[in-house]
């Protein structure tokens, strides 16, 4: 029995999904017009390959930013997410570029507008019904700069 119970565990830890915990990521505040909300930042490139995945619920007002190294096109995926989010793709000058719906458990490609410096998931839905469209820029990217 013993040796049973010590190889479901072993079976356990290797099948275990590897995720970051959210506990681990930094947070900051951002402000876009007059909304403010809280995000995890995801500099890393494990941090940024990990997201929101395995995650079945987000806070009122609170998203993760995704944070990287230069301004390029980006594009972003919802393999092994299971809450439907909206992206805003965000320029390096902080300008929304354009933010795009994404469904949950899909391989389905979602592309910046242009050369991106950051990426800012939110519940879906979040920014259209504040109002917050393409142009709008936001405010407090600088103190999560690398």
């Amino acid at each position: 029995m013993r040796s049973f119970l010590m190889c479901a565990v072993a079976m356990l830890v290797v099948a275990a999904p590897v995720s970051i915990r959210a506990a681990e990521l930094p947070v900051t505040t951002l402000t876009i017009g007059t909304q403010k909300l809280t995000a995890e930042v995801a500099m890393s490139p494990a941090q940024r390959e990990t997201g929101l995945m395995n995650r079945f619920s987000l806070k009122p007002d609170h998203g993760m930013l995704f944070v990287f190294e230069r301004a390029e096109p980006l594009s972003f995926w919802m393999r092994n997410t299971y809450v439907a989010l909206s992206i805003a793709f965000i320029g390096a000058d902080g300008q929304i570029l354009n933010i795009e719906d994404m469904r949950p458990q899909t391989d389905d490609a979602h592309w910046s507008k242009g050369p991106a410096l950051y990426a800012l998931e939110m519940k879906k839905g979040w920014f259209a019904e504040r109002g917050i469209v393409p142009g709008a820029t936001v405010k407090g990217l600088s103190t999560t700069a690398k």
